[in-house]
Order: structure tokens, then C-alpha cells, then sequence
């Protein structure tokens, strides 16, 4: 365990993939990470299942494969899992929920389709990308990639009514926007970055550009240029929201833990912190926990905040997913301090009522877009912020009456 920690710390805080090995030097379990170091480490310092336990138990070596972006992540992840086959990846063969991507063939403007493994037959020539797991992670970056290279998606032949030609999701082959040979184009980029072939594709498309700059085509050299600095800066952050591990042969363990916080307290007397779980958007009481202010005399919620926190992550305590604080910026601010203190990257969001009161205004911090999904929902960040809100009145209470009783 030592040996793997000391590997675990000296990962890149950087979008990959890992690959756990055994003691027989088997690879067991690939995964992908928006951050390699934060999500590895993440199967040391929590509870997990049974089946992850074992998974972990193990482990005898650790290695990784660093990407540009977390869109290539969850390509890489795909295409070594099914090349090498991991025993905690795969599960029962037969499984009706892998997804995969789609590129039709037998049409005159190629589609490319999210499909689910049972209907693959529906479609007699194609060429398919797969097996993915999660079909929501499989629309996002395919939104990503059809900002760059735009396609035909619905099954009839014209572009009238077409909200995504409108949009400019379509590049309107139908219509005669596009010529046959440049929208082939498009598709053969695509296929590309699901071969996970990002730099050759940017190498072939800067070669393009400059065969077009020296026929002074420089509208179509402008195009391609657009597309390389696209390629070069995707924006994925909502990609990987869950880093959920998923493992064989049953269902994927889905263990994102959020811990609500909330101070009560009148005047600053009796000033207590509360801290609730809420996992796999459950709230878990048996891992409730409240706090007595020690060392913040008066009407100071934020500096209440920042004692609260220090004592919640000086315990060894499975570490959150996110951190959600009833408060406003200067609250985000004094937790994304003291996280810096003890070198914990865990996203934070702090949600509050707005100036009429009728509306929450959410902040969070820049690394939240591991998040994305989750502080979206505002209805779930409520709720989880009334729970907080309800354990700490109801301790505030009791300490007050405890006090007066004296």
C-alpha cells in the first residue's frame, strides 16, 4: 500500500487513463480521470462497495496514459477496454446497456448515431466505435464534436424545418451547402477522433490549410484553422461529471458523495456547524456529523465555516466529490482556502438565496466542472442544502436548551 500511494502522488493532475495491474501483473481495471492523480487516489481514501473493495485489494501496480482533453480520455478508456478486456471492466457479454457510436455507410451524407448494443442489427453497413457505458457521457462529446465537424443526423433527406441546420449543427448537405467531397471530410474527422487520432488529424488538417493558403483559397484555409484551434481547445468540462467506477459482473457502483454544511447560531451564541452526506443523491444520516464552534467568538458564519471545515478534513473521513455551503461568496471563498491548505482539490459550491429572496444564486469554484451535472441541478443542491439547514438548527437547538438547563 505504501508503494502504491507513493505512485498515486506522483500522478499528473491532468485528464487520462489509469490501468490497475495484480500481483501477476494482469490488468484488471482501466478507467478514465479529468484529473489522474485526484481520481486515483479517490479508491484509497473512501468506502467503497464490496466489489471496488476487492478490486482495490488487488492492485499491485499503477499506470497511466495522459490526454489532452477528457473528451480523448473517454475515447482512449473505450478502445483499450476493448482491446485488453479488463475482468473488472467487463461485464456479462451479452449486456444490453453498452452504447456505441454509429457512423452510417449506406447513405449519400454518412449520419453519425448513439446506439444501443441490441439495435446495432437495425443497421446493415456501418462502421461503429465501442463499447461505451454511459450514453449521457456519449451525447456530451458527441455535442463537442459536432460544434467542429457538423453532420446530417436526422433520417430524411432535406434540411426543411431542421433545427440543427438553422443552428449550424447541420452543414446542410441536402441543400447544397456543403459539397459531397467536404462533408466525407467532416465524417472522416470524426472517425478520426474516435480512433483517438486527435494529433493526426490536426497534422492533416495544418497540411490542408497550407495547400489552400498557397491556391489563395483563404475562406477555406480560415475554415480549417477554425478547426484546428477547436481541436486544439476543446471545451469538455462537462464531460466527466461522475467519475463513477464501474466494475463486473453487476451494475456500476455509483458512489458520488456530496457533504452539505450550514452554521446556526442567534447573535453568535451557541454557534454549531452541521455537516450532511447525500450519496448517489441519498441522504446517508449515518454519516451526519455536527460541530461545537470552539474558536470563533461572535457573528462570523464565514469564520465559523472555515473552523467547520478544518476540523471535518483533519479527520480521516471518506473525502466528498463536491462540497456544497449555505452561503454566498465569501463562504465559497473561505472553503476554497482552506481546501488549498491541505492540498485537497474537491470541487465547492455554496448556494444562496438572491437579493429578492424568490431565487438561489449559485457559486462555485473553477474546478466544478467535474461536477457539472450535479451543479446543475439546482433542486437536488436545495434539498441537500435544507437537510444541512434542518441538522443544524435542530443541534443549534439542543445546545441552547442544554445551556439554559445549566
Amino acid at each position: 500500500m505504501a508503494n502504491l500511494k507513493k505512485i498515486v502522488s506522483k500522478l499528473p493532475k491532468s485528464p487520462g487513463v489509469y490501468k490497475f495491474y495484480d500481483s501477476g501483473k494482469q490488468l484488471i481495471y482501466i478507467g478514465k480521470a479529468t484529473s489522474l492523480r485526484d481520481r486515483v487516489r479517490s479508491y484509497f481514501n473512501g468506502a467503497h462497495d464490496t466489489k471496488t473493495e476487492k478490486l482495490v485489494s488487488e492492485i499491485k501496480n499503477i499506470k497511466f496514459e495522459k490526454t489532452d482533453t477528457v473528451l480523448e480520455a473517454l475515447i482512449l478508456e473505450s478502445n483499450l477496454i476493448k482491446k485488453n478486456q479488463p475482468k473488472y471492466n467487463i461485464r456479462e457479454k451479452d449486456d444490453k446497456s453498452f452504447s456505441y457510436f454509429l457512423i452510417t455507410k449506406n447513405e449519400d451524407f454518412s449520419r453519425v448515431l448513439i446506439v444501443r448494443k441490441t439495435d446495432l442489427g437495425k443497421y446493415p453497413s456501418k462502421k461503429i466505435f465501442g463499447p461505451y457505458l454511459s450514453k449521457r457521457q456519449m451525447e456530451i462529446a458527441l455535442k463537442i464534436i459536432r460544434r467542429i465537424f457538423p453532420f446530417h443526423s436526422i433520417k430524411q433527406k432535406t434540411e426543411q424545418g431542421c433545427l440543427d441546420f438553422q443552428l449550424g449543427r447541420c452543414p446542410g448537405p441536402y441543400a447544397g451547402a456543403i459539397s459531397k467531397k467536404d462533408y466525407r471530410k467532416n465524417i472522416r474527422g470524426i472517425e478520426m477522433i474516435l480512433e483517438g487520432k486527435k494529433k493526426s488529424l490536426v497534422k492533416k488538417l495544418e497540411k490542408e490549410m497550407k495547400e489552400h493558403s498557397k491556391k489563395h483559397e483563404f475562406e477555406k484555409a480560415a475554415e480549417l484553422r477554425n478547426k484546428i484551434f477547436a481541436l486544439r481547445h476543446i471545451q469538455d468540462v462537462a464531460l466527466i461529471s461522475n467519475e463513477s467506477i464501474q466494475l463486473a459482473p453487476s451494475h456500476p457502483c455509483d458512489f458520488f458523495r456530496i457533504e452539505g454544511y450550514d452554521i446556526s447560531n442567534v447573535g453568535g451564541d451557541f454557534a454549531v456547524g452541521s455537516m450532511v452526506v447525500f450519496t448517489s443523491k441519498k441522504p446517508d444520516k449515518s454519516q451526519y456529523r455536527k460541530f461545537k464552534i470552539k474558536t470563533v467568538p461572535g457573528i462570523n458564519d464565514v469564520g465559523m465555516i472555515r473552523e467547520v471545515l478544518t476540523r471535518r478534513l483533519k479527520n480521516d473521513w471518506p473525502l466528498p466529490n463536491l462540497i456544497l455551503i449555505d452561503g454566498g461568496k465569501g463562504h465559497l471563498n473561505a472553503a476554497e482556502n482552506i481546501l488549498k491548505e491541505f492540498k485537497w482539490d474537491i470541487p465547492v459550491a455554496a448556494l444562496a438565496k438572491g437579493p429578492t429572496r424568490k431565487k438561489m444564486d449559485l457559486y462555485y469554484t473553477k474546478n466544478a466542472h467535474q461536477c457539472f451535472e450535479i451543479i446543475s441541478d439546482i433542486v437536488l443542491l436545495e434539498k441537500i442544502r435544507n437537510e444541512a439547514h434542518r441538522f443544524a438548527i435542530a443541534y443549534h437547538r439542543k445546545r441552547r436548551r442544554s445551556e439554559w438547563l445549566k
